[in-house]
């Protein structure tokens, strides 16, 4: 053990003459040089912790202030109005403390409440200026005289080198929108799904509720936006993940891949160790702050809280809801292989291992032949399964003795990696290898990823890598940031060898890694088999395709004058129409990062608009009612962003009227309504640190999510460079009703009828034939 190790640095032996101590100079350097690098991160976090406090001031600013003041009281000019004598009134006079000192102290004084005030008042004057959303809905490439005299204020009063957490107390509250526009818009939602008898009903019911229990249960929640930093995350965080007491895997985890066409080395330990220390580089940017803050459309910024808890973090589950466990300052992680787990430290000597270092401890797990213990290959299929069966066996057989050490070791890692031995990765030559390589991201073997823990690192025996994320914590734009980051690192700034592997010496003197030990009675291994079992039918289930769209992209979209995600959407409906013949609920998730503790908000992407042009069959107003859907999905999505979404406001007045024991029949049906077409758009170059014009073929596979409807789909789609759009589509199998290949073609042939749109007004629809199950390569 590493204790063990580090306890040999100091020695002694009792002698009849008194103690001899032994001391190890190198063992002692180590903590010493551990000692001086924790100080100096303190100092650099107290230091930015200062620099993101005063912001948008700077602490120099003091400093002007105070040199302003002392120079016009020396001048015998009185900037306070008397408020410096007031000052030195209630100082004390003493030996030490002349009439002149306390001159000089009550002037200092004043110049820094001075100071803070003018703080407070820029930082109000900011946050004001970002509760302005009319730039939003400015037409593309247009921008109005008050929307660039807002722009050049924001960017004054921004900064020049504002950090990731400095305008966390600028940015403002998440409104609460008025009842009536909620219930319009979402009858409006639903008209296109129901039939006259149907939405004449739902309208009577949405205008009881607006008269009563609505007015009541939005008083309280207006009262929770004023208290509370933003009156929906706390509640979405809680009733929507951890009250979930179904299994997290496929339900709610999701994935990221590796970037799509380019491996830069087959060598598995040498990718772990390039990939792991590129995460340990993000993460100490992280923790002092040092990201530069995302901007939503390059001019406002958006917050940042969510960053917090990357890393360190544990999903650990209850019996009536799970908690999440975040630590600071974590040294070490631990590596899932072939049914053994390895706790692996990271630092040394105050440092991170270099990659050649990782490299080699990841080489001696791979070369390790013990057998696993007894239960512990599927150990990890407890975060798998039930939420309820794994609490309990985690209180009854992981509180004492070798399985608390053990346990307490995963879930304190910085973060969870698997040494996959299966290999996997996107194969133009190999029929399914993104299907295949998606659902091993997603569920793998069911025993072998730690879905608990904030996200757990899949490093494949061909050096393709993969992250699968637990959703409490974060959304994926979080994840997307740092993987952004990792893989541009990894391949332009570490590198490797002419031979594969990491770059730097090899220290053959670190501690090998200390193989962690169970001992599980046949009770536990009963429970955890019985998780297994539920956790592989669910997987077994998940149909999914992998589509890259590759005919056209982002570029010929932006020449038609259309929003490449309205155009995408309207594809999706146009697809899901052709497989299905029918219409439904459709969810796509959107951002409220650019109010404090934002998170999401949904766009219903099916509206009236959508469905006209669906079903339009004349071919000279076909065009025109799709852009006029585009344009229709846009203002959604620009509602949604700016705090007016509609499912938001209805979820925390459900939780209210729950909480005040009222039942509402409205709120019911609202809130159980299935979303059969859930979709997101997977973010793609946050950061822009791959110029995919010089380095075309380093583009990102994108990530996905399993099916959130039994009989529906999940879409997710990122739009890659100019050219390629990548579609992650899953299903269940168990469903007669859809078939992820078949939505794929449909999918593929719907973008390109629309974009045959803007070529000939005339052009007819083709009525594509879906392709049958049994045509389905992938069966």
């Amino acid at each position: 053990m590493a204790e063990a190790h580090q306890a040999v640095g100091f020695q002694f032996t009792v002698r009849p003459d008194g103690i001899d101590l032994h001391l190890s100079r190198e063992v002692l350097k180590h903590i010493y040089l551990s000692g001086v690098t924790s100080w100096r991160k303190r100092a650099i976090r107290f230091k930015n912790d200062i620099l993101a406090g005063v912001y948008p001031a700077s602490p120099s600013s003091w400093l002007f202030v105070v040199v302003a003041i002392m120079s016009s009281v020396y001048a015998r000019i009185d900037p306070s109005m008397g408020m410096i004598d007031s000052i030195k009134a209630t100082l004390p006079v003493s030996e030490f403390m002349t009439v002149q000192t306390q001159t000089w102290l009550s002037a200092v004084l004043f110049a820094t409440a001075l100071w803070l005030t003018l703080i407070l008042l820029l930082r109000y004057t900011l946050k004001m200026l970002l509760s302005y959303h009319g730039w939003i809905f400015e037409s593309h490439g247009k921008m109005s005289v008050s929307t660039r005299i807002w722009l050049s204020l924001v960017k004054m009063l921004s900064g020049r080198r504002p950090l990731l957490y400095s305008f966390q107390a600028s940015l403002p509250r998440l409104p609460v929108p008025s009842v009536d526009d909620t219930i319009r818009r979402y009858l409006e939602s639903v008209r296109p799904l129901l039939d006259d008898e149907q939405y004449t009903q739902m309208e009577t019911v949405a205008n009881e509720f607006k008269k009563d229990p609505a007015p009541k249960l939005q008083k309280f929640l207006k009262f929770k936006s004023w208290w509370a930093a933003n009156y929906v995350s706390d509640w979405w965080e809680e009733y929507i993940y951890l009250r979930g007491r179904s299994p997290i895997m496929v339900n709610s985890n999701f994935y990221t891949m590796d970037l799509l066409y380019v491996t830069p080395t087959h060598r598995q330990a040498a990718r772990a160790g390039n990939v792991v220390h590129a995460m340990l580089q993000y993460r100490r940017k992280l923790e002092r702050g040092e990201h530069a803050p995302i901007k939503a459309l390059g001019k406002v910024p958006m917050c940042s809280f969510q960053y917090e808890r990357m890393f360190n973090t544990t999903r650990i589950p209850g019996i009536e809801k799970d908690l999440v466990q975040h630590l600071k300052d974590r040294k070490h992680l631990v590596v899932y292989h072939r049914g053994r787990f390895f706790k692996v430290w990271l630092y040394l000597g105050g440092r991170h291992l270099w990659p050649s270092e990782l490299e080699m401890q990841f080489q001696r797990i791979l070369n390790d032949t013990s057998a696993p213990q007894p239960g512990e290959m599927k150990l990890a299929a407890l975060t798998a399964g039930n939420r309820i069966p794994w609490a309990r066996a985690r209180v009854k057989y992981f509180s004492e003795g070798v399985n608390k050490t053990s346990l307490e070791a995963i879930e304190t890692a910085s973060f969870f990696l698997t040494l996959d031995d299966e290999a996997h990765g996107y194969d133009a030559e190999k029929l399914r290898s993104l299907d295949l390589y998606a659902k091993s991201l997603l569920h793998g073997k069911c025993y072998d990823r730690w879905f608990d823990k904030s996200f757990t690192l899949v490093v494949y025996k061909n050096g393709k890598v993969g992250v699968n994320i637990e959703h409490s914590w974060a959304d994926a734009p979080i994840m997307g940031h740092m993987w952004e980051y990792v893989l541009a690192t990894d391949c332009f700034h570490l590198g490797y060898t002419e031979e594969g592997h990491s770059k730097g010496d090899i220290n053959k003197g670190l501690m090998a890694p200390t193989k962690l030990q169970w001992d599980l009675p046949e009770a536990c291994q009963e429970i955890i088999e019985g998780s297994y079992r539920l956790a592989k039918e669910i997987a077994d289930d998940v149909d999914f395709h992998g589509c890259l769209f590759d005919d056209f992209g982002k570029g010929l979209i932006k020449r038609c004058r259309t929003s490449p995600d309205a155009f995408i959407q309207l594809a999706l409906q146009l697809a899901h129409f052709r497989d299905k013949e029918e219409f439904c609920l459709t969810y796509e998730a959107s951002m409220t990062r650019m109010f404090r503790e934002g998170r999401t908000e949904t766009v219903r992407s099916c509206t009236c608009e959508s469905a006209h042009t669906v079903t339009q069959r004349n071919c000279e107003e076909r065009l025109d009612l799709f852009r006029k859907a585009a344009e229709k999905h846009q203002n959604l999505y620009r509602l949604a962003m700016t705090g007016s979404g509609i499912d938001r406001h209805l979820f925390c007045l459900y939780i209210v009227s729950k909480r005040l024991q009222i039942d509402s029949p409205f709120l019911k049906q609202v809130l159980s309504e299935p979303w059969r077409l859930s979709t997101s758009q997977t973010p793609q170059q946050q950061l822009n640190l791959i110029d995919l014009q010089k380095f075309p073929k380093y583009v990102g596979a994108g990530g996905g999510f399993g099916p959130v409807a039994d009989d529906g789909y999940g879409v997710s789609y990122i739009i890659v460079g100019e050219d390629l759009i990548t579609f992650h589509i899953s299903s269940k199998f168990s469903s007669p009703e859809t078939d992820s290949y078949r939505f794929g073609q449909n999918i593929r042939q719907a973008m390109l009828d629309i974009r045959a749109l803007f070529h000939t007004a005339c052009h007819a629809w083709g009525l594509f034939t879906p392709v049958n199950r049994s045509q389905a390569p992938h069966e």
